[in-house]
């Protein structure tokens, strides 16, 4: 009767630690990393998605976000996720061209007015297809969320013409598209770390910078960059990436849990980022000198040329403008 008894209490522990077991191993934190500071939308969006899938999967799925290029930069965090140490990150599209120049598409000079279309041309099926691309790097295409339109502020003049930027240090973010624009412009593009422009900008290593309003007034670049000009040259969508492997060793339940999460998440940061633009267009109008040329795609058309010579013709991108200038015409 006792050897019943210990038996049957034995296999009511070894059930009880196999359960604990099983529980302990479906428990994952996922990692994800990001080059935006803590007040921008992207990271705000981030973090928004942490605490809802740590909410929809009762602390079972977890996610830690290290801002501010914690991980390094964008080119880092892109490598240390294909090789499995980063679960996640969410770069610039820019960053993105590296390793699929149909991206380049999203940099079309004055194709995207503003965020509005830019959230509509993530839904072109030529959009969709470039996250579908990076399924054989073994990179998951998730969604895209955006920053704001780019524009260009300078230490200490405007830009009115083309003459303007002629021998000036922008910085910019190293990718090809940008690169072939301001050269064509007879700037001098010159990478610097996103967390290094501040200190460029005060010390005049750099004459002015290529940036979106939230980043602009996240890293408080208007207390050392006095001249803004409101170009609105281009798009700066973010991709939303996750490593196939850290993708497949979650359950069916949790990957039915992060894609609603996520959702619901890239809707809200899409919304955000409107309410954004208009925010932080007024609180620069009140700390800068803050001018918008009318004509700027013509005065800058010798550029626009240059990238189209060089992506045009490639059919993503072919296609990505036919669908998007369809968009405006609508």
């Amino acid at each position: 009767m006792n050897c019943r008894v210990l038996s049957s209490a034995l296999a009511g522990i070894a059930l009880a630690v196999a359960s604990f077991s099983n529980g302990a191993a479906e428990a994952r934190d996922l990692r994800l990393g990001l080059i935006t500071p803590p007040s921008h939308v992207v990271t705000l969006a981030a973090n928004r998605f942490a605490e809802k899938i740590a909410e929809e999967t009762g602390g079972q799925l977890t996610v830690s976000v290290f801002p501010s290029g914690q991980l390094g930069s964008e080119a880092d965090m892109l490598q240390q996720m294909q090789s499995g140490l980063l679960d996640m990150t969410w770069p610039s599209v820019a960053a993105v061209t590296a390793r699929q120049p149909t991206f380049n598409a999203w940099f079309t000079p004055f194709l995207i007015d503003n965020v509005e279309m830019a959230v509509r041309a993530a839904d072109t099926e030529a959009a969709k297809e470039m996250l579908e691309s990076l399924g054989e790097l073994g990179i998951l295409g998730k969604g895209y969320v955006f920053a704001g339109q780019r524009h260009i502020l300078m230490r200490s003049q405007p830009i009115t013409a083309v003459a303007d930027l002629r021998n000036q240090k922008i910085r910019i973010t190293p990718f090809r598209a940008t690169q072939i624009w301001y050269q064509a412009l007879g700037a001098i593009p010159t990478p610097v770390s996103l967390t290094d422009v501040y200190q460029s900008l005060q010390s005049g290593l750099l004459d002015g910078v290529d940036i979106d309003l939230d980043a602009l007034t996240g890293f408080s670049l208007q207390d050392v960059g006095k001249q803004l000009t409101l170009t609105n040259h281009m798009a700066w969508p973010l991709a939303v990436l996750m490593g196939q492997e850290a993708w497949e060793d979650l359950s069916a339940e949790h990957q039915a849990a992060f894609s609603r999460v996520l959702d619901e998440v890239l809707e809200w940061a899409k919304q955000e980022q409107v309410a954004r633009e208009v925010q932080n267009r007024e609180r620069l109008l009140a700390a800068i000198d803050v001018s918008e040329p009318e004509g700027l795609e013509e005065t800058f058309s010798e550029a626009n040329a240059a990238f189209q010579k060089e992506f045009g013709d490639i059919d993503v991108v072919k296609r990505f403008q036919e669908q998007v200038r369809g968009l405006r015409a609508q």
